[in-house]
């Protein structure tokens, strides 16, 4: 008897259809084609055990399975519960009746349990938009998959439970959630609070800045001066999400297997802050079996790099690209997949190898030319593409003994969300443009556009400080981000000055000031 089981396979962050036609006839064979890989084919030996110690008898019959399209390589264990299910009703063992209204998917356990999967929100997604009734998968994946709405989501814990239902012997739960109401409802619960810094009230003015446009930052500061503090309170300024930037987010965590089973739709912008060793393929994605790296699980919140000479040359410069078109594109002998990748890069760095350069109150033990050597190890081109630089010096005893608290984050996110609401509306018509940090040159002529005075002043600072064409049109796009915070139309002198002074690392002398 031959049957149809659907099921879905992830490429990228979007699901396609995989249809598992399942022959039973007279003979003895089992045949798996449809270019399954080791592990999709491993399973025969988890549906024999899964079906035995569960009371069913797997068939003693000639079993061919295609797996179409079979131009589309099959990975990972997660087929294994349509494939079973297949199997039983090609032998006539379960009623084929519903078979045809629902995508299965799901690991098989020895002892018949379904163990949870990756991807689940992108396959959710796609058997509503294929109009599929349901969706049958792993309990502790009801939940992510319960977020699409117009679709039956059953969560089952053991192949007997799918058996049963199939085979009008038992019902199956729905899993319903309440989206829109989880989702607000964690908007506003951060673990860090810009009310726990004391003073620094200029890096706070910097920070606030790069959250109003999405502008990327970098941090200099000696050891102990709170950068990796300040970082982590970022998300707490950041404009809450949308559900649109929501859903994408979470889906490209649920392709990566980084959401939890109490999980359904993420709620807060993602804080990822890899270590200095990470490898280039770590940090963009790729591998055999591509999967998304730190940049797309980055995507619409923040990446922390903390100590940023210490990273890899090679790790660094792989990043130029994403920076400025904000996504990566996999490439492999017979696909190519892409992954989304607007992030708002922070990055930190020691002054130099001792770490007190500019220091206050210790000296530089460093030789002559470290400080530039250092600094050299984070290319002029990376530099470019980093809009807002600050220097940090540590926080004196008197302010760090100040019980005063500091200005909540709650505070600053609101102006924030004002400068924001003037980008929204200023951006609009413009397809995939939401921030100031994302207008291209364009763009910039039509909004970001200085006055006589204002271009004498920038006129001087690109002469004085050598600065790149990229760094003219980056001061531009962090003036207009300060004039929106002004609630200003026109970008001011003032405006162009506090942009100028964000430029630190970009002055020849920087490294050997005095």
């Amino acid at each position: 008897m031959l049957v149809k089981v659907f099921g879905a396979a992830v490429q990228g962050i979007e699901a396609t259809l995989i249809t598992i036609e399942v022959n039973c006839s007279k003979g003895i064979k089992f045949m798996l084609v449809g270019l399954p890989d080791a592990s999709v084919k491993e399973s025969h030996e988890r549906i024999v055990s899964a079906l035995q110690v569960n009371g069913y008898k797997f068939p003693r019959q000639q079993i061919v399975i295609n797996m179409s399209p079979a131009d589309i390589r099959k990975e990972g264990t997660a087929y294994d519960l349509p494939l079973a299910i297949g199997i039983m009703a090609a032998s006539e063992s379960l009623k084929t009746d519903k078979l045809e209204d629902f995508l299965i998917m799901g690991e098989l356990s020895l002892d018949g349990s379904i163990l949870p999967i990756k991807g689940v929100l992108p396959i959710a997604i796609k058997a509503r938009e294929l109009g599929f009734k349901g969706i049958i998968l792993p309990l502790k994946n009801a939940k992510e998959a319960a977020v699409v709405n117009n679709l039956d989501v059953y969560g089952v814990e053991n192949i007997k439970d799918v058996v049963g239902f199939f085979n009008d012997e038992q019902a199956l739960e729905k899993t319903i959630i309440d989206t829109r109401s989880e989702f607000h409802n964690a908007q506003e619960t951060f673990e860090f609070d810009f009310l726990d810094v004391k003073g620094q009230e200029n890096v706070k003015r910097a920070l606030e800045v790069a959250a109003a446009g999405g502008h990327n930052l970098i941090m200099i500061g000696p050891p102990g001066a709170g950068k990796s503090m300040m970082a982590k309170r970022i998300p707490s300024i950041l404009p809450p999400f949308t559900l649109h930037e929501a859903l994408e987010t979470t889906k490209i965590h649920s392709v990566a297997g980084k959401i939890g089973s109490e999980t359904s739709l993420m709620a807060q912008r993602p804080f990822r802050s890899p270590h200095h060793t990470i490898s280039d393929v770590a940090l963009v994605g790729g591998g055999s079996f591509p999967q998304p790296g730190e940049i797309s699980l980055a995507h619409n919140g923040v990446l922390f790099l903390d100590e940023l000479p210490e990273f890899s040359r090679s790790v660094l410069e792989v990043m130029r690209q994403p920076l400025e078109d904000r996504k990566i594109s996999i490439s492999r002998s017979k696909f190519t997949i892409e992954y989304p990748a607007s992030f708002m890069l922070v990055s930190s760095m020691n002054p130099c190898p001792c770490g007190y350069y500019n220091h206050p109150e210790k000296n530089c033990v460093c030789p002559g030319g470290a400080v530039q050597k250092y600094l050299n190890k984070i290319s002029g081109p990376l530099l470019d593409r980093i809009d807002i630089h600050i220097e940090i010096i540590p926080v004196p005893f008197d302010k760090i003994s100040d019980k005063t608290p500091g200005e909540a984050s709650r505070l600053i996110r609101e102006r924030v969300l004002i400068a924001r609401e003037r980008q929204h509306e200023r951006f609009k018509d413009e397809t995939g443009i939401y921030c100031n940090a994302q207008m291209t040159p364009k763009l910039l002529a039509k909004y970001a556009s200085p006055d006589n005075t204002g271009l004498e002043l920038l006129k001087v600072a690109m002469d004085r400080f050598n600065l790149s064409a990229r760094a003219y049109d980056r001061i531009l796009k962090v003036s207009r981000t300060i004039a929106d915070l002004d609630n200003s139309e026109d970008i001011q002198p003032k405006h162009l000055a506090e942009a100028i002074n964000y430029r630190n690392l970009d002055r020849e002398n920087w490294a050997n000031k005095n």
